[in-house]
């Protein structure tokens, strides 16, 4: 009794093991793109919670303290919430930051994955904080948010601690603090644009501190 199986229908019940070879090795390139797409989308998520995370931690914490260490120092009823420094300026730097980052992660991932660079700014943001926590503490009732057109009792010309070897470690702390926070994000265009725009405040700002002291100093004398 003769098959009703044609030979055509035999072969494709049973394939040749070479044609399945070249099937499968065809089939391997677009696995092995599904998974590096996974695998690239999974390490984006990765570092942009963990840069976000530090980025919002470490400004949530630097004005935390501000504010309890001017309430602590000048006691709670005399602080405003102008101790947490945060102004209109400052707010839209940090929303350019956070918008550079958001464009760069999703046109440029690999851009933020320079994690020697990212944990530089990482330890640059500590370094500034230690700074300018040190200053704080260090002067005490004489440190203030805002600078004093008038001699006050408990204002104070301070010369010990940090202010030995930096004249103004408050505004060096910010600074390397600021521009640690871009570094740390891997954000180029800010890194450039915080330097500038805080170098400027503080160097139109400081004049006018001399200036304060030079009548302070005056008025004891």
């Amino acid at each position: 009794m003769r098959s009703s199986i044609s030979p055509g229908r035999a072969a494709e019940s049973n394939p040749n093991p070479g044609i399945l070879l070249v099937r499968l090795g065809g089939g391997i390139p677009a696995l092995l793109g599904l998974l590096q797409g996974e695998m690239a989308e999974a390490a984006m998520v990765y570092t942009a919670s963990r840069q976000l995370s530090q980025f919002i931690f470490a400004v949530a914490f630097f004005h935390s303290s501000e504010y309890a260490l001017a309430a602590f120092f000048h006691g709670r009823s005399n602080v405003t919430l102008s101790s947490l420094l945060i102004s209109k300026q400052y707010v839209v730097a940090m929303v350019c930051a956070l918008l550079e980052y958001a464009i760069e992660i999703l046109l440029f991932p690999r851009l933020k994955e320079f994690w020697w660079v990212s944990n530089i700014g990482l330890v640059t943001i500590l370094i500034g904080e230690l700074i300018r926590k040190a200053a704080v503490i260090t002067a005490g009732r004489s440190f203030t948010h805002l600078i004093r057109k008038y001699h006050e009792g408990h204002h104070d010309l301070v010369t010990h601690g940090i202010y030995r070897f930096v004249r103004h470690p408050g505004y060096s702390g910010f600074f390397i603090w600021a521009t640690g926070t871009q570094i740390m994000l891997c954000n180029p265009v800010c890194i450039i644009a915080f330097i500038v725009v805080v170098w400027r405040f503080f160097s139109t700002r400081i004049p006018l501190l001399v200036w304060t002291i030079i009548m302070s100093l005056l008025i004891l004398n």
